[in-house]
């Protein structure tokens, strides 16, 4: 990964973690990470867990973030939120997976928030 990806990524997550805060959810990990898998934020939204998948863009050269979450990201994903839960909860919980966009391209930072973009359901 070049230099310039990692800053706009870390720039994204950065940016993704101040809008789900003014919404009211509690950021608890940033980028934890497990063989296989990655989980850019997990937070609580009330008593539900969610684990949050960046994707920034300066462009539309690649599609916008949400393109960017394929059934193979999905999957990577959901087994990375299982060992969480396991090894961070340790009991069973109310989750979900949001997916954050956010779009460069017009100087101004474009933040969408998208809830329940997807469920471990056929991963």
């Amino acid at each position: 990964m070049t230099q310039a990806r990692q800053t706009l990524g870390k720039m994204g997550e950065d940016l993704a973690c101040r809008e789900l805060e003014r919404r009211g959810y509690v950021i608890l990990a940033r980028r934890y990470r497990r063989s296989g898998g990655e989980i850019d934020i997990v937070a609580r939204d009330g008593s539900t867990v969610v684990f949050v998948e960046v994707k920034a863009r300066d462009g539309r050269d690649f599609g916008d973030g949400t393109e960017a979450v394929t059934a193979w990201k999905r999957r990577r994903i959901v087994l990375a939120a299982m060992d969480y839960v396991v090894r961070k909860i340790g009991h069973e919980c109310a989750s979900r997976f949001d997916v954050v966009a956010i779009d460069l391209s017009a100087g101004e930072a474009k933040v969408e928030v998208i809830p329940n973009a997807f469920d471990a359901s056929g991963c």
